[in-house]
């Protein structure tokens, strides 16, 4: 590794240690030593079994914020990798490995990019700092949501946050996410009566009670989306009804909808929408919520023309705006008032066995972020 570049190198030392959900297995202490070399005051933010930080450095002015993971998914078959999922290494100029792109790769190049732009400018305006956790790719109710809430109730303001996503399509750059759609989940259970099948006027089978109303919802127009965010999606993500038996009908259906909203809509609205589909098909039911978070959008201003020029003068391509996808957490920060960009490597390979990302691509994203800090607090040095 001696000939490696230091983000790199980074990299591939963070991606060593197997901090599969909700574990860290080091990383963020290894993290850590590097920013208390830089000044950077570390604050340890565990919440349960989750290992979380933020580190700040600077006093005053606004506080630019990289945000990230560093826990990853489980690695699969590992007998079908090129390369032991967390024995890293670069075949043919790609790393492979679980977390090069999601988000491990994104995580050394936040570092090394500040290490670079202190050097240059020491004594820098405003502030940078880090919020860091274990519980990205889990059930999220330890990690970014509640240091959010931590640091809301003390009223620490984060103005500008970068979250090392993997944002990239085709090449690194191309894409940032300068917004996600809401989610929220449902899940419905309509009862009906078990009975025989060759009995049916003594019986009330759920499916065929359920079945219109899930249609309907299917198939209605939630909204037009916006200039940024496409239309509102519902989707039927698992059903389950039946014994098993093909002579029995079953005595209840379960459903699992989620919704992906824009800001046209919110919770509170279309959950009055869907009671109203399915008061109005007569059923019995029961349902359980999961809200996963409000739609948030950076239009362009100060953060996002800091990131475009930084993407332009190092890859030589304008990045386009977008607020496709999955969610992130980014939604949790931008609850603080925070414009909330997402830039990082290119996402063809994440989650999937031989995830990598072309080695180069993470030095280039280093220097972006660079340049990025560049433009926002020393652009007339």
């Amino acid at each position: 590794m001696s000939d490696l570049s230091p983000t790199l190198k980074l990299a591939i030392d963070l991606m060593s240690r197997p901090s599969v959900t909700p574990e860290d297995a080091g990383c963020q202490d290894l993290m850590i030593d590097r920013l208390k070399q830089l000044d950077f005051e570390i604050e340890y933010m565990p919440f349960g079994e989750v290992k979380n930080f933020y580190a700040k450095r600077g006093k005053t002015g606004p506080n630019l914020c990289f945000a990230g993971h560093t826990d990853v998914v489980p690695t699969g078959p590992e007998s079908e990798w090129k390369v032991p999922p967390f024995s890293p290494k670069i075949i043919d100029g790609m790393l492979y490995g679980r977390g090069a792109a999601d988000m491990k790769g994104s995580l050394a190049a936040m570092i090394t990019a500040v290490e670079e732009f202190i050097s240059k400018h020491p004594d820098h305006p405003g502030q940078i700092s880090f919020l860091i956790t274990s519980d990205e790719e889990g059930p999220f109710v330890d990690g970014t949501t509640r240091v959010v809430d931590a640091l809301m109730e003390r009223n620490e303001k984060v103005d500008w946050c970068i979250v090392g996503e993997p944002s990239s399509t085709t090449t690194l750059g191309d894409i940032i996410k300068n917004g996600r759609r809401g989610s929220f989940s449902g899940d419905l259970t309509v009862y009906g009566k078990q009975g025989h099948v060759a009995y049916p006027h003594l019986a009330q089978n759920p499916i065929h009670l359920a079945a219109p109303a899930l249609a309907e919802m299917a198939n209605t127009h939630w909204d037009d989306g916006n200039d940024f965010f496409p239309p509102t999606s519902f989707q039927v993500s698992n059903i389950q009804a039946g014994t098993g038996a093909t002579n029995v009908v079953p005595g209840k259906l379960n459903a699992q909808f989620n919704f992906r909203f824009s800001s046209e809509l919110d919770f509170d609205a279309l959950k009055v929408r869907v009671l109203d589909i399915l008061d109005k098909h007569n059923l019995h039911y029961d349902i359980d919520w999961t809200y996963n978070g409000l739609p948030f959008l950076t239009r362009p201003g100060e953060l996002v023309d800091a990131i475009v020029k930084a993407v332009q003068n190092t890859v030589n391509i304008t990045p386009k705006l977008s607020t496709s996808g999955g969610t992130s957490d980014g939604r949790f920060i931008a609850k603080m008032g925070t414009q909330v960009v997402e830039l990082g490597p290119i996402n063809a390979t994440i989650h999937q066995i031989n995830e990598c990302v072309e080695a180069d691509s993470l030095n280039q994203l280093s220097k972006i972020y660079s340049r990025i800090l560049t433009n926002l607090f020393a652009k007339n040095a």
